[in-house]
């Protein structure tokens, strides 16, 4: 019972988690002059960070499965890619100026273990919608709608399927996907 219990529990941290990525998402897809302009904090990458900290419990006990085995390690990359992009988008955020953003920008991209994980790697989320999309495939027996949703988000994430807000899409997507994988009856 105890066990059910944190299953259920770790699911739907999950989904709240994809939830408040995609509130996040939103938010940023308003442009960095309205990120910017946040009061008091910066709340869409708030946001993007306690929803990527809300998948760890349930990335971390997928079934043990071969695609676990692939999927988890690079979700959780994704994660820690995202949290360091969150972190750099704090400090942008804090700066009263674009000049001081500029500044700040011009000496990080000279720091390539910085600037890769958390500026080039980190906002694509590609690692991160790669190991999501591996993690669903570990319900390919009763979770094939959920699997196909998830694929097609990491298309349209990848650019491969070009839309406007591509990245509100996308993850509204993976929000519906993962929940048709989750809560579905066992």
């Amino acid at each position: 019972m105890e066990d059910r219990t944190y299953e259920i529990t770790n699911r739907i941290l999950f989904l709240i988690g994809l939830v408040f990525f995609l509130i996040g998402q939103i938010l940023l897809s308003q442009g960095n002059h309205f990120v910017y302009n946040q009061e008091p904090i910066d709340f869409a990458h708030w946001f993007l960070l306690v929803g990527v900290t809300f998948l760890i419990p349930q990335t971390v006990t997928f079934p043990k499965k071969i695609y676990s085995l692939i999927g988890i390690p690079l979700t959780i990359v994704g994660i820690v890619c995202i949290i360091g992009m969150c972190v750099l988008d704090f400090i942008w955020w804090s700066f009263p100026d674009e000049e001081m953003r500029n500044e700040f920008t011009g000496h990080i991209s000279k720091i390539p273990s910085i600037w890769k994980p958390f500026v080039t790697i980190g906002p694509s989320s590609k690692i991160f919608n790669l190991g999501l999309l591996i993690l669903s495939f570990n319900y390919l027996k009763k979770g094939i709608l959920g699997i196909i949703l998830v694929f097609m988000a990491n298309l349209i994430l990848w650019h491969i399927i070009p839309l406007p807000y591509r990245l509100v899409f996308g993850y509204a997507l993976t929000l519906i996907g993962f929940s048709i994988i989750l809560l579905r009856k066992q």
